[in-house]
C-alpha cells in the first residue's frame, strides 16, 4: 500500500497481497479523467449561447414584409418580436417536456405527441369551446390543461398496470390512445360543426402569433425555470419507484409534479401555437447521444437545442413557398417521423 501526501492509504495503487493458498487477481486501476477547468466546462455553453442568440436574430429578420418600408418598426413590435419570443418559449418547453416524460418513464421513446398528451390537450380546447362559447384564452387554456393532465395520468396508470415485454411498445401504445382520443374530437367537431376551427388550433403555426396573443406563454417560463430547481429529484425518479423511494423521494409527489408540469405547458402550447410533434422525442434524444444521461447539465443544452430546432424550422416554413407559410408542425413532423424511425432502428438493432 502506498501512503498519499494526505495521509491516506490509497488501495486502488497497490496489488492486495495473497494470504496463505489464497489466489488475489489484481485489476490496474481505471483510467480516471482528468477533472475540467472552468474553462473547458464554460465555453461549450458560451458557444450554443451564441448559437441562439444568432437564431434569434435570424428569425427577427426573416419575413416577407420589408422593416425599411413605411411602418417596419411597428410590424417588427407587433409580429417579429412576438413571433421570436414565442419560438423560444414554445421550443424550450416541449423539449424539456418530452425530457421529463422520458425520465418518469425510463423509456427515450416518450414525449407529448407519443402519449396522446396534446390531442387530450385538443379534446380539452374543443370542449371548453363548446361548453363556454364566449371563452377567453384564459378559459381555454385552462380546460386544455385539465384534458391533458386527465390523459396524461391515464397513461401513467396504463403503464403501471400492464407489464410490457418491450420499451418499443410504449409510444405505440401512447400514439394508439392519442389517435383514439383525436378522432372523438374529430367526431365531435362534425358533429357541432367546428371542424374547421379544429385543424386551424392544430395545424402548429406561428402565423397568427402577434403582441397580444403570445403573452399566455410566459407560464411556460415558470415551468422551465421549476424543472432546473428540482431537476435532481426527476433525476432520482428516472431510477425507478424502488430506488427513489429507498433513498427518502416521495415518488408518487414527484411523478405527479411532473405530469402537472407537462400539462401546463402541453395545454398552454396547443392553445397558442398548436401541435409540435415530435420535439420532445428528438431534442432529448440527441443531446443524450452526445451527452450522456447527466440530467442537470444537459437541462441547458436540451433548452437550447429545443430553441434551434423551432427556429430552424419556422425559418424554413417561412422561406420555402415565400410568400406563403408552411406550418411548423409539418417540418417536424416530417423531421420528427425519420428521427422517430431511426431510434426505433437503433434500439432494436442493440436490443
Amino acid at each position: 500500500m502506498t501512503q498519499s501526501p494526505t495521509g491516506t492509504v490509497d488501495a486502488r495503487t497497490q496489488p492486495l497481497a495473497a494470504g496463505p493458498g489464497e489466489r488475489v487477481c489484481w485489476v490496474p486501476p481505471a483510467v480516471l479523467r482528468p477533472e475540467r477547468s472552468r474553462w473547458q466546462r464554460t465555453w461549450p455553453l458560451l458557444a450554443g449561447a451564441a448559437i441562439t442568440v444568432a437564431l434569434t436574430v435570424l428569425s427577427l429578420f426573416v419575413g416577407v414584409y420589408d422593416l425599411g418600408a413605411e411602418g417596419g418598426a411597428e410590424m417588427f413590435g407587433i409580429t417579429r418580436v412576438p413571433r421570436t419570443i414565442a419560438l423560444i418559449l414554445a421550443g424550450a418547453a416541449m423539449a424539456m417536456c418530452g425530457l421529463i416524460m422520458q425520465l418518469m418513464t425510463q423509456n427515450r421513446f416518450v414525449e407529448p405527441s407519443t402519449t396522446g398528451t396534446t390531442e387530450w390537450a385538443g379534446l380539452g380546447l374543443l370542449v371548453t369551446m363548446l361548453l363556454i362559447p364566449g371563452a377567453g384564452i384564459m378559459t381555454r387554456m385552462v380546460g386544455a390543461v385539465l384534458f391533458a393532465f386527465v390523459g396524461t395520468m391515464v397513461f401513467f396508470l396504463f403503464l403501471r398496470r400492464v407489464r410490457l415485454s418491450s420499451s418499443l411498445i410504449v409510444p405505440i401504445v401512447g400514439i394508439m390512445m392519442g389517435a383514439v382520443v383525436g378522432s372523438a374530437s374529430t367526431f365531435l367537431a362534425l358533429q357541432t360543426d367546428m371542424l374547421q376551427q379544429m385543424g386551424a388550433w392544430f395545424a402548429g403555426s406561428f402565423t397568427s402569433v402577434v403582441r397580444g396573443r403570445y403573452e399566455l406563454l410566459f407560464i411556460v417560463l415558470a415551468v422551465c425555470v421549476a424543472v432546473f430547481v428540482i431537476a435532481d429529484r426527476f433525476t432520482v425518479a428516472g431510477l425507478g419507484k424502488d430506488i427513489a423511494t429507498n433513498v427518502g423521494l416521495n415518488y408518487e409527489a414527484v411523478v405527479f409534479t411532473g405530469v402537472a408540469m407537462v400539462s401546463v405547458a402541453t395545454g398552454v402550447v396547443t392553445v397558442v401555437i398548436g401541435a409540435l410533434p415530435f420535439l420532445g422525442l428528438v431534442v432529448p434524444n440527441i443531446v443524450s447521444m452526445v451527452r450522456g444521461d447527466n440530467l442537470r447539465t444537459n437541462l441547458p443544452w436540451v433548452v437550447m437545442v429545443g430553441i434551434w430546432v423551432v427556429i430552424v424550422c419556422d425559418v424554413i416554413g417561412r422561406t420555402v413557398i415565400m410568400p406563403f407559410e408552411v406550418p411548423i408542425s409539418l417540418i417536424l413532423g416530417v423531421v420528427g417521423a425519420v428521427v422517430f424511425l431511426a431510434l426505433l432502428l437503433r434500439q432494436a438493432k442493440h436490443g
